[in-house]
This record gives C-alpha cells, structure tokens and sequence, in this order.
C-alpha cells in the first residue's frame, strides 16, 4: 500500500491502530520527497533529522496513549513563510536565504504540540507576491498534475507538496488567494479562515491587513482537523480573535438541505474559461441535486477588487518590508555609507515582483498621493465588505469559481504582470472583507487539469463552508484522485 497517497485522517486510523508507526510513515513520505521532488521543486529545505526525531517523540506518545490528537504522528509540511526554530526560514528570497529563526511561529508551534512531524519547509512566490511560484528566488515549482505548468501561487510549493504526496497536508498563507488559488491548480483543498482565526505571529507579514494562515489538504476533512488544530487566540499576535475554536471536523455531517447558496453575477465573467464555468456551473447543480436553495446575489463593488488590493497589499508591503535592510538578520551588502549599504542590500536580496511591489506601495503612500489613492482604496474596501453584508442577509453561504482558468502554462504570464494579477480576481475580494473561504476540486478540463470551486461564508463561520465542501465532496468525489508522477 503506498501510504503517501492517503489523507492524514486514514494515516491517523493506522497510527492507531498500530498498522504503522510514525518513524515507518515519516521514511515513507521522505523516500517519495526522494522520488519526486526533483520534478516538482515544492520543497526549500528539507529536514530529515528533525521530522525522524520528532517521529520518535510521537510514536511515545502513541505508545502511552496520552494527549494524543489527530495529527499526532502524521508527516506535513510548511510554507517557508512560517518560522520554524533552528530550521532555515527563507520566505523563498535572497534577503534571508541563511537566516535560521530563533523561535516557532504560533501556527507552527501549534502543529508540534499536535504531535505532527514536520517534514520541510514549501517553496513559494518571494514573500508570499505571486500567483504561479515562478516569483521564488530559487527555482519554480511545478504542478505535478502537469510538469510544464504553474501550482499556483503564492503557496505553490505547499499545494504541490500535498498533490504530489511528498506529505500528508499543508499549511501555507492567503493573502489574496494564496492559499486558494494554488489548491485549485492542483486539485487539493485549500481554506483560508477569517482574518485572525489563526495567529499570524511569527509569520512573515506581506500586506498584514490581509495576511492570514490556513491549511491545504487531499480532503475537506483533513482541512478540518488542520483548522482545528492551528487556530483559536493568541496573545502575542493583537489581531487574532478571541473566539472559542469549535471541532470544525464534528460540524462536517448532516448534509446542506436548506442551506442557501448565494452565487454572485459578477464572478461570473466573460473570458472566463470555458471548461471552469461548465465545471462550477455542474458543481452548483450538484448542491442544488444535495438539497441547497440556489439565490442570486450581487456583489456590485467586485471589479473594483484587484484595483483596492494592489493599492492595500503594496503600500502594507512596502511598510513591512522596510525591516529587511541588511542591519539585524538576512544579507548584509557592504556600502560607502548606511544609505549606500541599505541600497545594495535591498537591491541584491529582492527580486524584480518585490521591487515593484515595495516601488507601488511607497508611492501610493507619498505625500500628495496618499488621499488619492491610499485612502481610497481603503474606503473602497469597506464597501466591498458591506456588499458581503448584504449578500449574506439572502445567503448561508456564496458559492463562485475558485479561479478564472486552470493552471497555466510556466513562463506564459511573467512578462505581463497585470495578467497575472488577474489569476486572483475571485479570490481577492475574501480577504478585503476578511471572511473565510475554501477551494475544492470540482473536475478536470480536457487535459486532466484541476478545477476549483470557492466557497465563501460569513465572518468566524468556517463551519458551514467546510460543511458545504464537504457534502459537495462526498457526493462529487473529486478529492480522491491523485496526481500520477
């Protein structure tokens, strides 16, 4: 049996059971990394010794019985954007290629004191700005449904990590769909939870309005026991929410009869793919056939969306990414003078998309511009959120493509960056509103490539949209094919 093609709730079953230990899982999940990983580049680093040691730790606790969990034992892994103790933490940029944190982010924390083993750490767009991991400053990662393709982005490596069954689930971060996006290129499960559902505290800030953790799994499932396990109050982090964390897996059965599924006209556009809209049109039937009640909404400021979050993210973008200049930790370039040395390091350590992310973010943010465009975008965002208001009065939950085409082609959008922005278009305005979404898969195209379905819900209300994916999943059953490499 190859243990790498199962979902972290059926290795959860056998570590039980005692059909398998840990160390045995953990050998397995690092020969198929060793079997494919050059394929598919969806690691930055890999930590043989620390995962193997902490198998060994958890196959104590399994032994004694006590305070285990569901992921206790199994083998993930993590978007190189999470700091992780005595393991190198890059953000997939030259800036920090040999920083080695002193200290777990609080996501990561979380996992270890689940009991996972933690296998690597994901590659992924330089700090977290893409839609295709091609922006990573070592190599891209590819999609392992099709090598000559894009995961998505910007939690690429982690979507194809899980995928290509290099571990048994992800976590990674959603900016403007970063977290989705790459889950519906490569055909697993992906949620992003409402903005500080899960700490973001030693979790390298892009745009920290925005930014939030969130698992990528093979099913809805797995993302609920991930959710679980990472999520609730934190208080080192002054965003996170101090709201109980239900059993996100416990509120999965009973099925959606009833529910009212909202689905917006705007997410439905021309240019669209053809085979995505066949696909998200089936899946709606589908939920329709489940018992759901379909109801039209409007979300009437969603074309303003991509324009509001490339003036949002940027101008956070360009704040946070001031820390990076060659004084405390990462590269340090040698100059006549401190500008001089600030200059050649931040010139030598962030690639061109950073560049011009930092560039539009500074000048949205200069005196003169910042009313005009700043201030705007975020008045803007406020009325994107107060259409999600309106909507969810008619709706449980909204139910749009995940994306507007399946993946693309590597190298086919890097020399157009505004086309590749658009690869978020539904997926941005979730963040701006600061709701929960999820992606799961809902077919194929022609040339067997992965389809997603996004469903969003109502604030801190993960529940009925992981219920939703997972009545639509049961009866689809997309989530059980798996990548052949």
């Amino acid at each position: 049996m190859d243990l790498t093609a199962l979902t972290l709730h059926e290795l959860t079953d056998k570590l039980r059971k005692k059909e398998v230990s840990s160390v045995e899982l953990t050998n397995a999940f690092l020969k198929r990394i060793s079997q494919v990983e050059d394929k598919v580049n969806a690691y930055v680093t890999i930590s043989p010794d620390e995962a193997l040691k902490a198998a060994k730790d958890a196959d104590a606790r399994l032994a004694d019985g006590v305070n285990l969990t569901p992921l206790t034992g199994v083998p993930v892994s993590v978007k190189d954007i999470f700091c992780t103790k005595g393991v190198r933490t890059t953000c997939s940029s030259k800036i920090l290629e040999n920083f080695i944190p002193p200290f777990d982010a609080t996501a990561v924390k979380k996992l270890k004191d689940a009991g996972a083993v933690i296998l690597g750490k994901n590659n992924m767009d330089e700090f977290a700005m893409g839609s295709s991991t091609e922006n990573s400053a070592f190599f891209p990662t590819k999609n392992p449904w099709a090598l000559d393709r894009v995961p998505g982005g910007s939690s690429g490596g982690s979507a194809a990590s899980v995928a290509a069954g290099e571990c048994a689930a992800s976590i990674g971060t959603d900016t403007g769909g970063s977290i989705r996006q790459p889950a519906s290129c490569c055909g697993v499960v992906g949620m992003k939870p409402t903005y500080g559902r899960v700490s973001r505290y030693g979790m390298i800030a892009f745009a920290s309005s925005l930014d939030q953790a969130g698992p990528i799994t093979k099913d809805v499932l797995d993302a609920a026991l991930m959710l679980t396990a990472i999520a609730g109050r934190d208080p080192l982090d002054a965003t996170s929410i101090d709201s109980p964390v239900p059993d996100y897996a416990a509120g999965l059965k009973g099925g959606i009869k009833g529910l009212r599924a909202g689905i917006p006209k705007e997410y439905f556009i021309e240019g669209m793919d053809f085979e995505v809209s066949s696909a998200v049109s089936k899946a709606i039937e589908t939920l329709k056939k489940l018992g759901a009640e379909i109801v039209p909404v409007t979300l009437p400021n969603t074309e303003y969306a991509v324009s509001v979050y490339y003036l949002v993210a940027t101008a956070e973008a360009s704040s946070n990414l001031a820390r990076f200049d060659g004084v405390k930790y990462g590269l340090r370039q040698d100059g006549g003078n401190l500008i001089e040395m600030y200059k050649n390091t931040r010139d030598a350590g962030f690639g061109p998309e950073v560049k011009r992310r930092i560039m539009l973010g500074t000048y949205s943010l200069s005196a003169g511009y910042y009313d005009a465009y700043y201030k705007k975008a975020s008045q803007v965002r406020t009325l994107i959120g107060r259409d999600f208001d309106a909507a969810f009065k008619k709706c449980d939950v909204i139910v749009t493509p995940t994306a507007p085409t399946a993946a693309f082609k590597i190298g086919e959008k890097t020399q157009d960056p505004l086309t590749m922005y658009l690869s978020d278009i539904f997926t941005i305005s979730c963040n701006l509103a600061g709701i929960p979404g999820a992606s799961i898969p809902c077919g194929f195209t022609k040339d067997m490539l992965p389809i997603g379905l996004q469903i969003l819900g109502k604030r801190l209300d993960e529940t009925t949209v992981l219920k939703t994916a997972f009545a639509y999943e049961e009866a689809a059953g997309w989530s059980k094919k798996r990548a052949q490499l």
